[in-house]
């Protein structure tokens, strides 16, 4: 899939990405944990060298807080450097306690973001967890893992679950992990469609194993149909890339990973923005 679809489009700069066609309905975010090494200052240098302007925030380093007088300051920043926040997470909800959970939607409240990437709630606290999202209007994207994962291998578990809830409860597709759940990702892009709220990019060498990640482009993914499917459904959230690989030096796997992805938006026809 790499191999066909690398062409001179595939080669262009990530920092300068073509201006011509009509504008792509994806956009391109990344996901704060690939830089989990580095400080919210360099973040935002390299976020800048990619010209990549959409953040999904973690509490790792200083990138997003939860004190909120430090959490303040990062917003600061990130508004000073025309970062947008659009996710946080994952953030893990591991107790079924309203002052728990309320603390985690009072954080991404003052950080202004409209999605929650949620890691392993556990069934029984749904119910909970819907009441905040009702009342705090802030949808919740629950992570799959894999098939690692206890509880939330596919997006496919995912809605078992969730599917008659509040239509602001639905996923975060993490492409790797539901490819090694035994599960296709464009079939799950389809299936889970209005409750498909965010998506983490990665690529694998070998679609089951974990271990085998790679730059985007350089692995088995799907990358056009995913960006086929998602479109086709609508979607109108981000793509975060997710490189979990080389973390003292992400930066040139991360800067290819955007190029070819970048690439294969201009094959499609589409001018590419961040």
């Amino acid at each position: 899939m790499a191999s066909a679809a690398m062409s001179s489009p595939v080669m262009l700069s990530a920092a300068a990405p073509p201006a011509t066609g009509k504008s792509s309905p994806i956009k391109l975010g990344l996901a704060s944990y690939t830089f989990r090494n580095f400080s919210r200052a360099q973040m935002i240098g390299y976020m800048k060298q990619l010209n990549v302007s959409g953040l999904n925030a973690k509490d790792v380093k200083d990138h997003l807080p939860t004190d909120p007088t430090q959490e303040k300051q990062a917003i600061t920043d990130y508004t000073a450097a025309d970062i947008k926040l659009h996710a946080a997470g994952a953030i893990y909800f591991l107790k079924d306690e309203d002052d728990d959970i309320r603390a985690k939607f009072e954080y991404c409240k003052r950080a202004g973001v409209t999605v929650i990437v949620a890691g392993d709630p556990t069934p029984a606290s749904l119910p909970r967890v819907e009441k905040f999202v009702k009342e705090y209007g802030i949808r919740i994207a629950i992570h799959n893992h894999g098939p690692e994962d206890k509880l939330w291998q596919s997006p496919l578990d995912i809605l078992k679950l969730v599917k008659n809830m509040d239509p602001r409860i639905g996923c975060c597709i993490d492409v790797g992990h539901t490819e090694r759940a035994g599960t296709d990702v464009v079939e799950a892009i389809h299936e889970v469609g209005p409750r498909l709220f965010n998506m983490h990019m990665k690529d694998l060498a070998d679609l089951k194993v974990k271990e085998s990640q790679v730059a985007v482009g350089d692995g088995k993914m799907p990358v056009r149909a995913i960006f086929e499917a998602l479109i086709a459904n609508k979607y109108e959230g981000f793509v975060d890339l997710e490189y979990e690989i080389h973390a003292d030096d992400p930066m040139p796997g991360v800067s290819s990973s955007f190029a070819y992805m970048r690439g294969v938006l201009a094959g499609m026809g589409y001018a590419i923005h961040a």
